[in-house]
């Protein structure tokens, strides 16, 4: 694969076999994200675990410290005496049937985060093979089936990012932009980092965290020693 000039000489910067401490490799992405737009930092995780047995699923949702620099825009699908609550959150679309209606007849998705109450999930079910497939539809684990509404766009509003395993037992998150700088990406990334850790499956054996990865949206992967990821034992 050929790389641009901005890419090689960042990647110059990088020692491909060096496990660094998260601090420097974070300070890594902010050197290296060149792009003339903010790029997103994300996190790269991979797991000693195995995502095809139901005894070792890692997932959650996490509110991180500075948000993700993107602006959120939220769906919330619940019923009237829930609509209020949601508009005054920060909600960009409220609604109930018609929203559901509005997505199957006119494959309508000018949003980013969709959050229901339990009493609609039976009609949000039927949006399972529009929503599911781009990893949207609302679960009660990332939090966005709840009878709290309010408070679940608020927090998607203010950075809350779901993370799950994909079919590789990796796990892909954004931590933030390169403008945050390396401080405010290093509370992010620990803040996510101790949420896996936590959701540690009492099933997996072995060493946990087996590799984790930071890169720039245009940088190159910057590789960190995992026993340094996280700021709780992999015990805890």
């Amino acid at each position: 694969m050929k790389h641009g000039k901005k890419y090689v000489d960042s990647a110059k910067l990088v020692d491909r076999s060096k496990l660094y401490d998260p601090s420097e490799a974070l300070d890594l992405c902010v050197k290296t994200g060149t792009a003339k737009f903010d790029e997103t930092v994300e996190v790269h995780v991979k797991l000693g675990v195995d995502s095809r047995h139901a005894d070792q699923q890692v997932r959650g949702a996490i509110v991180l410290p500075h948000g993700t620099g993107k602006k959120v825009r939220v769906l919330a699908i619940c019923k009237a005496d829930k609509a209020k609550a949601a508009e005054e959150a920060g909600a960009e679309y409220v609604g109930a049937e018609d929203m559901i209606q509005k997505i199957q007849q006119e494959g309508w998705m000018d949003f980013d985060v969709v959050i229901t109450s339990p009493d609609m999930m039976g009609l949000v079910g039927r949006l399972g093979k529009v929503l599911g497939p781009r990893g949207l539809m609302p679960n009660p684990k990332a939090g966005t089936v709840t009878p709290d509404i309010g408070k679940a766009v608020a927090e998607a509003k203010a950075g809350k990012i779901e993370y799950r395993l994909d079919k590789t037992n990796i796990i892909h998150c954004p931590i933030g932009k390169v403008s945050f700088g390396a401080e405010k990406l290093q509370e992010n990334f620990d803040t996510l980092l101790n949420a896996i850790i936590r959701a540690k499956p009492a099933a997996s054996k072995g060493q946990y965290i087996r590799s984790c990865v930071v890169a720039s949206t245009m940088g190159p992967g910057v590789r960190i020693n995992p026993s340094r990821a996280g700021t709780v034992s992999e015990n805890a």
